[in-house]
């Protein structure tokens, strides 16, 4: 059984300082291009105002990092990520850069990520209505919002609206409500967007958390690092896994493996983000084997909590069609 989109007892409304969010900037006048040939992401030609999903692959296809990319200003492009992988892919891009004119920082310590979610934060925030993706900056903003700051209008989640809020780090909360971080998270993973971290580096072909399926794999683009095994999977009906919602009474977290009684011998899947509340539920976006996913899954061992399937906002391809 399918269970409705649940939020949390936590109020859905205010904001957060993303804490386990880190930003990249690259800079210089082959930034883009640059950047266009390492991603999954059509980055030379991303337009102004608006904000895409990308993944960062191994040689193997796997996803090394996932980012929210957009154009920070002339010749600059902004990555948000996960904060826990952040120098180690900084690191790793570097080491491409040779002649390019891109230069590669942590502006964690210059812009501070927060989260903003509810009805109220339009009108409390000199917010226009906006489409999702869109990237919107001071001046558009109301004009009491400090020089430098930024917001991206993500996907509704559960059907709350969101945002991804950046303004210089010395600034105050951009929202006179605290959210809870679990809230967020929690909002998070009811978009279905997946975020890799450390627990789960090299884990995931994108297919298996569905990043195509938000827009955050371009197939007309050119070539990029993962590029043929990634195709591959796309056209020569070599997926076999996919990332389904759970929810469950039992503490989720990233990395965890789940199992299908069915085989109890290895792992059915494993957790790619999760989330928790105070009314003591979790939700989390699992990658599992399509031959499973019909299946009453469990965490650890197939003798763990059950995973209680849940929705996702947007369709997923026909599984059984895929799992043949």
């Amino acid at each position: 059984m399918i269970i409705a989109d649940m939020l949390p007892t936590d109020s859905t409304e205010g904001a957060v300082r993303l804490t386990d969010w880190g930003l990249i900037r690259a800079q210089g006048a082959d930034a883009a291009s640059f950047l266009h040939g390492q991603l999954t992401q059509d980055v030379l030609h991303l337009p102004e105002g608006t904000a895409r999903l990308a993944g960062y692959c191994s040689a193997k296809g796997r996803l090394l990092a996932s980012f929210v990319v957009w154009r920070g200003g002339a010749d600059e492009i902004l990555l948000a990520c996960s904060a826990d992988l952040l120098a180690q892919t900084l690191k790793r891009l570097s080491m491409f850069v040779l002649r390019a004119k891109c230069k590669l920082s942590d502006a964690s310590a210059d812009l501070a990520l927060w989260g903003v979610a509810g009805a109220s934060a339009p009108a409390a925030m000199g917010l226009p209505a906006s489409a999702a993706w869109t990237v919107l900056r001071t001046p558009a903003l109301s004009a009491d919002k400090q020089a430098g700051t930024t917001a991206i209008r993500l996907p509704d989640a559960c059907g709350v609206a969101r945002w991804l809020w950046v303004q210089p780090a010395q600034s105050a909360a951009p929202a006179p409500t605290a959210l809870d971080m679990e809230a967020w998270r929690w909002l998070e993973v009811c978009s279905g967007v997946a975020r890799i971290q450390a627990a789960t580096v090299e884990q995931f072909v994108p297919q298996m958390v569905n990043l195509e399926l938000v827009g955050g794999v371009n197939f007309q683009k050119g070539c990029y690092p993962g590029q043929e095994v990634v195709a591959r999977s796309q056209y020569r009906g070599t997926l076999k896994r996919r990332s389904l919602r759970y929810e469950s009474s039992a503490a989720l977290g990233a990395g965890q493996e789940v199992f299908d009684p069915a085989d109890p011998g290895q792992p059915a899947g494993q957790v790619v983000l999760a989330a928790g509340s105070s009314s003591g539920r979790y939700t989390a976006l699992v990658e599992v084997k399509l031959g499973a996913a019909s299946s009453a899954l469990h965490l650890s061992s197939a003798e763990g909590p059950v995973l209680e399937p849940a929705d996702l906002p947007y369709p997923l391809p026909n599984l059984e069609a895929e799992a043949t």
